[in-house]
């Protein structure tokens, strides 16, 4: 499973916008998310969708990220993971 490239990461503009609004994420690749200066979120895609790779600890979790309620849940696993130390702004 590859990177997500630019026209993956095209498909997910509705995905990225908010994740970009937290301030205790840092971007540091076009969809590469880190956290704390630790790779936190990113993407792939292979021929059954697109996914995010999100790294609650020290293992990562990859969860389907292909329509907007697949979309939700990551946005709700990535504030419950920030617990609101993110700081997001508007």
């Amino acid at each position: 499973m590859k990177h997500a490239g630019p026209v993956a990461l095209a498909r997910l503009d509705d995905l990225l916008a908010p994740l970009r609004r937290y301030r205790a994420l840092v971007e540091k690749r076009p969809g590469v998310f880190y956290r704390r200066g630790r790779a936190f979120l990113h993407f792939h895609e292979d021929p059954a969708g697109l996914f995010a790779d999100i790294r609650p600890d020290d293992a990562w979790v990859r969860l389907p990220v292909n329509d907007a309620a697949e979309h939700a849940r990551l946005l709700e696993t990535v504030e419950r993971m920030l617990n609101g130390e993110s700081g997001q702004s508007d």
